[in-house]
C-alpha cells in the first residue's frame, strides 16, 4: 500500500473525513507532499541532477512533472499520476520520474512550458535532450476536456517510441527548444522575483511563502516590458496559443487525434477530418497537444506551419499560412496571469459579457456602439483596489475606455492598455449605473 493509501486509511481510523488530504492548509499540501514523495522508491522528489544520473545510468529516458500544489486545478489528475494508476503504471516504470513542486531555481533555458498550467510534464532523452512535452489548458475549470490518463498513457508511449529511436531523430527535436534567455537564467534573478524568492523552497519557514509560482515567471517577463515603456508583444501577451486558433479540436483520450473540426477555419480549410492524428509540426514529431501549442508558440506573427498527418493509414504533409494577428483569437481570459494584466490595465476589474438577465437594447446605446462589458469582480485589496478606490463597483457596465466604444471584449481591452498605452497614462472609463452613465478616472499601473 502506498503512504498517500496509508495516510488516507489512518484519516479514516481516526474518525477524520476522507477528504481530509484534499481540505488541508496550502502549507500542509506542500510539506506533505515532500514527506509522501521524497523516499519513494517511484519518484526523485525536487532533484533534477539526481534523475540525471539516475537516467545516464539505466539509459532510461526521464519524465518531470512540475507540479504546483497548493493549486487546486489538475489536483486529482495529478493525484493519478502521483499514485502511479493502473492505466500509466507499467509505462511509468520505463523512466526515470522526477517531482519538481515549485518554479525556484528552474533552467529557463530547459524548462520552456506553460507557464499558467498548475501541472506540466517535460520527457527528456538520458542526456537531458528534450523529447517533448504534455499537459495543455483551454479554461479554469474543465481539465477533464484538455486532459486524461488515457491521452496521457499514448503520450508516455510516444515518448518511449521516440527515445528508442534517438540517434534516427535527434535532428527532428532541435526545434523543441527555444533559445536560451540572454539575461534571466533562473526565475529569482527578475527584478520583481530576486528580492523575495531564493533558489528553493524555505521548509523551515513558510514554505508557501517561499515558492515561486509558475505564472509568475510570465508575470515577471510582462513586468519587464512593462516597466521599460515597451507594448506586450503578441507572443508575450497571447502565451501558448490552443489549436483552437486554427479550428482544431483534439479528443484528450488521445495524445493528438482530432476529435472536431470547426467549420470555416484553418483546419477546415486544410481538410482535416476527426480521426485524423497530427504527427508532426513543422518537422517536430508531437508527443501531445502540448507540443503543437509550443510549435504555434514559436511560430512568428505572419508565419507558415507545415502539418504531418495520419489520415486513414496515409501520410499526409499540410502547410497553412497564419495571417497577420491571428493569435488574437486565442483565449486568455482563464490564465492566472491574466490577473497581472488586469491589475496594470482595469485597476483589478474583471469585465464579462453582459449576462442573459441584461438585455443590450435595455441599454438604450447607439446602434453602432461596440462596448458593453459586465464588470463581474472588483479587487479589494492592494494594487488590485485601484478601480474600487476610483469609485468603479460590481455591476457596472463599460461602456467607453479611454474615450473608445470599439471594442468586443475584455481580450480587446487587455491588448489596447498594454500595446497601446504605458505606465502612469490616465484613462477614463465610462459606465453605466441604474441607467446613468458615469466617468471615473483610473492611472495604468
Amino acid at each position: 500500500m502506498s503512504r498517500f493509501l496509508c495516510l488516507s486509511w489512518m484519516a479514516c481510523w481516526l474518525g477524520m473525513s476522507p477528504l481530509w488530504l484534499s481540505a488541508q492548509d496550502r502549507e500542509t499540501k506542500v510539506r506533505n507532499d515532500k514527506a509522501l514523495l521524497e523516499n519513494s522508491d517511484h519518484w526523485i522528489y525536487n532533484n533534477l541532477p539526481r534523475g540525471l544520473r539516475q537516467a545516464k545510468l539505466s539509459k532510461k529516458p526521464i519524465l518531470v512533472v512540475l507540479r504546483c500544489i497548493p493549486c487546486e486545478a489538475c489536483h486529482e489528475f495529478d493525484e493519478q499520476v502521483v499514485e502511479r494508476d493502473p492505466k500509466v503504471r507499467e509505462l511509468l516504470d520505463r523512466f526515470v520520474c522526477v517531482r519538481i513542486p515549485q518554479a525556484n531555481g528552474i533552467d529557463l533555458a530547459l524548462f520552456q512550458y506553460d507557464y499558467d498550467m498548475s501541472f506540466a510534464v517535460m520527457y527528456l532523452h538520458h542526456d537531458g535532450t528534450l523529447l517533448g512535452r504534455f499537459g495543455t489548458r483551454t479554461g479554469r475549470e474543465n481539465e477533464a476536456e484538455d486532459m486524461q490518463l488515457e491521452g496521457f498513457a499514448e503520450s508516455l508511449q510516444l515518448a518511449l517510441n521516440l527515445d528508442q529511436k534517438f540517434d534516427e531523430v535527434r535532428d527532428s527535436l532541435a526545434g523543441k527548444m527555444g533559445p536560451a534567455p540572454e539575461i534571466y537564467k533562473l526565475p529569482e534573478q527578475y527584478p520583481s522575483l530576486k528580492d523575495k524568492y531564493t533558489d528553493s523552497l524555505d521548509y523551515s519557514g513558510k514554505v508557501v511563502q517561499s515558492c515561486i509560482h509558475c505564472h509568475q515567471i510570465r508575470d515577471a517577463d510582462r513586468l519587464t516590458y512593462r516597466l521599460s515603456d515597451q507594448p506586450l508583444p503578441d507572443d508575450v501577451l497571447y502565451p501558448w496559443p490552443s489549436l483552437k486558433v486554427i479550428g482544431i479540436q483534439c479528443d484528450p483520450k488521445t495524445a493528438t487525434t482530432v476529435s472536431a473540426v470547426l467549420p470555416n477555419s484553418l483546419a477546415a480549410q486544410m481538410e482535416l477530418q476527426p480521426g485524423d492524428r497530427l504527427v508532426a509540426m513543422n518537422g517536430q514529431p508531437l508527443l501531445s497537444v502540448a507540443d503543437a501549442q509550443w510549435v504555434l508558440h514559436r511560430t512568428p506573427d505572419e508565419g507558415q506551419v507545415t502539418f504531418t498527418i495520419d489520415h486513414e493509414g496515409q501520410t499526409i504533409q499540410q502547410a497553412v499560412s497564419l495571417p497577420q494577428g491571428w493569435r488574437q483569437a486565442s483565449d486568455i481570459s482563464w490564465r492566472v496571469s491574466t490577473w497581472e494584466l488586469r491589475r496594470m490595465a482595469f485597476g483589478g476589474m474583471v469585465l464579462k459579457p453582459l449576462p442573459e438577465s441584461i438585455n443590450r437594447k435595455s441599454l438604450k446605446l447607439p446602434a453602432d456602439h461596440q462596448l458593453a462589458l459586465f464588470i463581474e469582480h472588483v479587487g479589494q485589496y492592494g494594487e488590485h483596489a485601484r478601480a474600487k478606490q476610483a469609485g468603479l463597483v460590481k455591476g457596472d457596465i463599460v461602456i467607453a475606455y479611454d474615450g473608445r466604444s470599439d471594442f468586443d471584449s475584455e481580450q480587446d481591452l487587455l491588448a489596447y492598455a498594454m500595446q497601446q498605452k504605458q505606465r502612469g497614462d490616465k484613462v477614463n472609463i465610462e459606465v453605466l449605473r441604474d441607467g446613468q452613465r458615469k466617468t471615473f478616472t483610473i492611472t495604468l499601473q
